[in-house]
């Protein structure tokens, strides 16, 4: 399986996904990374996403959840998807997290999060599992519970891997 994105040249994740972005909802980047999903077995059922910043560890203390897909039946989303997500469900982000502020709800947090590397450029991975069922999840599902749902189910998975600059 390979899974591409033109919001991601030679390694670099282009600057309008994240914190130099001009898309915000309470402060998170929201445009969403484009994707488009190859070579994936052909008895896949729907295609689960998870971006991550494992970078973020040292400021943070865990690794920073992005974005997190479920029951996606296409092998590409366009640019900004997450925004008016259609025909897939989106987990909670990081934005959620009690170390913030004003972190936002549970809810609010259901979409795409764009980069916002704090200290230095961070990589981001995002991980694409091919699922041979549909997952019984809603929106705002965590992280653990797209896990726990997925095991068993996946046929393939690839990692997409982008450098976002601070």
């Amino acid at each position: 399986m390979i899974v591409t994105s033109s919001g991601i040249v030679n390694g670099i994740i282009d600057k309008k996904y994240g914190k130099y972005g001009e898309q915000f909802y309470k402060g998170m980047p929201t445009l969403s990374l484009p994707l488009v999903i190859k070579e994936y077995p052909s008895n896949v059922k729907t295609f689960a996403i998870l971006m991550e910043d494992k970078d973020a560890i040292p400021p943070t203390g865990f690794s920073w959840i992005h974005w997190s897909v479920a029951n996606l039946v296409e092998d590409s989303i366009g640019e900004n998807v997450s925004v008016n997500a259609r025909g897939f469900v989106q987990g909670t982000n990081s934005w959620s997290s009690g170390l913030l502020s004003e972190p936002l709800n549970r809810y609010e947090a259901a979409r795409f999060g764009g980069p916002m590397p704090p200290d230095k450029p961070h990589t981001y991975e995002i991980h694409v599992f091919a699922l041979d069922r549909s997952l019984g999840l809603q929106d705002g599902f965590y992280v653990n519970e797209l896990y726990k749902a997925m095991e068993g189910h996946i046929l393939a998975q690839y990692t997409l891997k982008g450098i976002y600059y601070n």
